[in-house]
């Protein structure tokens, strides 16, 4: 719709993996620098304390798409093959549709079939490097990839491949990437919305999904990204007095570990990797909103930057995600909406959930019951103050064992259910979790109480995590309910 329309506003959601909620400037990193989402963020509300709650791709992507948090989606670990269209019948596309919206997908869905549109009336897909789809069939690597098909046709080889510097999808290798800039993935996503732009019905409202492969691995960002991060100041990751109890997962120098200490350069040079990747996706962001306002749209529509889930990088000595600390559970969000005001920072807890209640009302579509997230809508205003939840549960099955958190945004249990380890953080005093005060006698009673907490989330799971009132360790974790497993079959 164009500037001064009146209806439903556009509305376009970025979603970006794998990048952590701390690393932009505007929130005070250190050496990322954000300048243009710095702006998006000044131009409507900033929050705070954004979670994902299942902080890995698959299950994060169920809470985006279906509004539910895992109880309802029941997915609490990853895990490829599982039929989206069966598991999540009812999506924001979906409902936007159906509220008159014309809907587009670019980029990294990661459902499957790789080819299910999830609600949305079309797909251009680049869901990166997908294990689970370059093993199957008789047609060659990732035959359902357009970014693939595209790169194809741009090089002038039937065998080009976004593999070909030979970097891992999980591993902290960086080197710069190696073919024209034009090229890369980050691009194809910005160039194919652009191009979406200009053939989409003009007569009715948009929803655009925008999703980012990167700044998840391979760390490969252009020359000029990379390099500027390479030549700042070295630092050493964060360390609590707690990583003993992920000792038993130890893997030091292993390029794609969990657990385990990378030598400094190796360090250093996947910081400069994965920071260089925000800087390359900020400017390309920008490239975007700049066309939009080309266009005559910006006046109309709302603007969404959220990510699937954070990554680790060395803190605590750990990488990559799935782990309850605020590295990887805590995630960037930033919702800029012509219809409120900019300049709102809120410290709410809110969840990927939240996103499609939100943009449902944002559309004036109604909110089917199957969701359980909430309007974020409020919170967009600088004074208000509504009823919020006051504690947000999180989980997820990694290292053999599920990893049970729950936070208020100012304190944070952790509960490890193999050895039935315990973990309490106060994220006032100490934001970067490296003090766990679970034994502190001086804590025993709060802690106490969000054990109790816990209890109460996990009582009646399959897994029986709780027996008799307490949690019980040493169960063995599951990746999804047993409903979804039937779907699987």
């Amino acid at each position: 719709m164009a500037d001064g329309a009146v209806g439903p506003g556009n509305i376009v959601l970025i979603c970006v993996d794998q990048w952590r909620g701390d690393a932009l400037s505007v929130a005070g990193h250190p050496v990322v620098r954000t300048p243009h989402l710095d702006a998006l963020a000044r131009s409507g509300t900033r929050f705070t304390s954004a979670y994902s709650a299942t902080p890995t791709c698959t299950p994060a992507r169920a809470a985006l798409f279906t509004g539910q948090s895992q109880e309802r989606h029941g997915r609490v670990g990853y895990r490829d093959g599982v039929p989206f269209h069966r598991a999540h019948p009812v999506t924001l596309a979906g409902e936007l549709s159906r509220a008159g919206y014309q809907t587009q997908a670019i980029g990294k869905m990661h459902v499957y079939p790789e080819r299910s549109r999830a609600g949305f009336d079309d797909v251009r897909l680049h869901d990166g490097y997908l294990h689970h789809a370059r093993r199957r069939g008789a047609n060659g690597p990732a035959p359902a990839d357009d970014y693939l098909t595209w790169l194809h046709r741009q090089d002038g080889q039937a065998a080009a491949d976004y593999t070909e510097t030979g970097l891992n999808c999980n591993s902290v290798v960086a080197r710069p990437w190696d073919k024209a800039e034009h090229l890369h993935p980050t691009n194809w996503v910005v160039s194919e919305s652009l191009d979406w732009l200009d053939r989409r019905d003009p007569t009715v409202p948009f929803f655009l999904y925008m999703s980012f492969h990167r700044p998840h691995p391979p760390y490969d960002p252009p020359s000029w990204a990379f390099e500027q991060y390479l030549a700042a100041e070295p630092t050493e990751p964060v360390v609590g007095d707690w990583t003993g109890d992920l000792e038993a997962f130890r893997t030091d120098g292993v390029h794609d570990a969990f657990v385990g200490r990378m030598d400094p350069v190796t360090h250093h040079r996947a910081r400069a990797g994965y920071y260089g990747h925000m800087a390359h996706i900020d400017v390309q962001i920008n490239r975007f909103l700049e066309a939009l306002g080309e266009h005559g749209l910006a006046r109309d529509t709302t603007i969404v930057f959220v990510s699937d889930h954070g990554e680790m990088m060395g803190d605590h000595d750990l990488y990559r995600k799935g782990f309850p600390y605020q590295g990887s559970a805590g995630i960037p969000m930033l919702i800029s909406s012509p219809r409120h005001p900019g300049g709102v920072v809120r410290d709410e807890v809110v969840e990927l959930r939240d996103i499609m209640p939100t943009l449902l009302d944002l559309a004036g579509a109604p909110v089917p019951d199957s969701v359980d997230g909430r309007s974020l809508v409020p919170l967009l205003e600088p004074d208000s103050a509504p009823p919020w939840r006051e504690v947000l549960h999180g989980e997820h099955t990694l290292l053999k064992q599920s990893l049970q958190w729950l936070t208020d945004g100012r304190r944070k249990y952790v509960w490890l259910s193999g050895e039935g380890l315990e973990q309490f953080f106060d994220l006032v005093e100490d934001p970067q979790e490296t003090r766990n005060l679970a034994a502190d006698p001086t804590r025993a009673g709060e802690v106490a109480i969000w054990r109790a907490r816990l209890v109460e989330a996990l009582t009646d799971r399959e897994e029986g995590y709780v027996l008799d009132g307490g949690l019980v360790p040493g169960r063995t974790p599951i990746t999804e309910f047993a409903w979804v497993r039937d779907l699987i079959g």
